[in-house]
């Protein structure tokens, strides 16, 4: 993230989703009804921007029968699940749907029921160490076990999924353990914790602040950009929340003068402008930039995601396939066109191996705190300018391994103590980062000016944040 000042100071990313989400400009009925006009053959196809709008837009409008959506990002489709037995006779907006290009299939169980799964997950299976999204793909809840739930919770948690009954929800085994990746785009420091910022934002007093990571905010109160530097920033306290309903917390720059720009500081110089908050859609391709492992790329692969961490359970957030380490806490989630997705929460694993990720959305953050993101200054869920048919600049989903991970792998082995990261070091080894226990998480060789891959299969980021070619 960059600010201008006549220091050194850099204004952590300032975010926000895409100007408009394009063909999500396809307001229901009338965008529809219009593309129903066209000449054009063969399937129609939606950038994945485009796609996250319209999928809000048709769950609102299905009501009980919506039963989930997820992006295709092979066929370029939106593909929308019904439940059958919600719909009685015919129904327009179905068919206006499918006019548009998106794929509808019924399945059985309707995205109320598969919540209602979910809530009775949280009442009797509640265990540290599990964690469950909400799988479009599946029609499922899929319910995920780390290596420390045995025995008894074992026990608890596989007859609760059964107690939902078949075709309800499924349940893995995870390697690793679900934790808060707390030590760590850039990275901020406070007290003996290092954390990544997320994205920059205007405070509703017009004053600038950021976004990062809850579990972050109520460790300490005041962030850094350097270990033992002067406090940039104060933690709004009233607004910050973990464990609970999210993950996120607002930090005010102590300096009003300071202009927190809005992008995501990619490393070697180079950065992405971030225009608006923009939502998940499972499928959705994704980019995270954190200060320990640098950028790494995936994709959405569950949504209302509740995960048990040893510090509490913490509710509404997206899953993921991106891989985190300890010190990427906080840091961004967006698009490859520019949308301010989420806020790195936790999970499993590491970069080396992979894991289960997850992620506060940015939007229910901005909607907490009462901030906006993006220069065009859109708040949560706001779309920024564009009208209706316009077409949406570069789909996210087409991205293929855009800004690889960063190079060196950082090790995210746990070592007691106090964090010896070198002040504001964000490239090389040696960072060792304290988290919420003491307990610090070695970055090893993790670089964030990390290099990307050179070769045919893979696109880049340039420094303008546009995909190449």
């Amino acid at each position: 993230m960059s600010h201008k000042r006549a220091t050194k100071r850099k204004a952590f990313i300032a975010a926000g989703g895409v100007a408009a989400l394009g063909a999500a400009a396809l307001i229901l009925p009338n965008a529809m009804a219009s593309q129903t006009e066209s000449n054009q053959a063969g399937p129609k196809t939606l950038a994945a921007r485009d796609a996250s709008g319209l999928a809000v837009q048709l769950q609102k409008s299905l009501g009980e029968a919506f039963a989930g959506a997820y992006y295709d990002s092979g066929d370029k489709q939106l593909v929308v699940s019904v439940d059958g037995q919600q719909i009685q006779g015919d129904n327009n907006v179905i068919a206006q749907a499918e006019q548009a290009g998106v794929e509808i299939r019924e399945v059985d169980n309707s995205w109320s029921e598969l919540k209602a799964g979910a809530a009775t997950l949280k009442k009797q299976a509640s265990v540290p160490g599990t964690a469950w999204a909400l799988d479009p793909r599946t029609n499922k809840i899929q319910v995920t076990a780390d290596s420390t739930v045995t025995g008894e919770n074992w026990d608890t948690v596989e007859s609760t999924v059964k107690s939902l009954g078949a075709g309800m929800a499924t349940v893995k085994k995870s390697a690793g353990t679900f934790k808060p990746f707390l030590e760590g785009g850039d990275a901020i420091f406070g007290g003996g914790a290092r954390c990544s910022a997320g994205f920059n934002v205007t405070n509703a007093d017009g004053t600038p602040g950021f976004l990062t990571a809850g579990h972050c905010g109520v460790v300490e109160p005041e962030w850094a950009e350097e270990e033992g530097g002067a406090p940039i920033g104060t933690v709004d306290a009233e607004t910050a929340t973990f464990p609970g309903v999210g993950d996120f917390a607002l930090v005010k720059y102590n300096d009003p003068a300071t202009q927190a720009a809005s992008t995501v500081d990619l490393g070697n110089g180079q950065t992405v402008n971030i225009n608006a908050a923009g939502e998940a859609t499972v499928g959705l391709q994704v980019f995270r930039m954190g200060s320990t492992t640098g950028l790494a790329d995936g994709q959405v692969t569950g949504l209302d995601a509740t995960v048990n961490y040893p510090e509490g359970t913490v509710t509404g957030l997206i899953q993921t396939n991106v891989c985190a380490e300890p010190g990427d806490s906080g840091g961004s989630l967006f698009t490859q066109d520019g949308q301010a997705i989420g806020l790195t929460s936790g999970g499993s694993g590491d970069c080396t191996v992979g894991g289960e990720t997850f992620f506060q959305p940015v939007t229910t953050a901005l909607a907490a705190v009462g901030a906006t993101i993006g220069e065009g200054g859109a708040g949560a869920g706001e779309q920024a300018a564009g009208g209706a048919g316009e077409e949406a600049a570069g789909g996210a989903g087409d991205a293929a391994g855009a800004g690889e991970q960063a190079a060196g792998g950082a090790g995210a082995g746990e070592e007691q103590g106090a964090a010896e990261a070198g002040a504001g070091e964000q490239a090389g080894g040696g960072a060792g980062d304290a988290g919420d226990d003491g307990a610090g998480a070695g970055a090893g060789d993790a670089g964030v000016g990390q290099e990307q891959q050179q070769g045919e299969d893979h696109q880049g980021v340039d420094q303008q944040g546009n995909a190449g070619q």
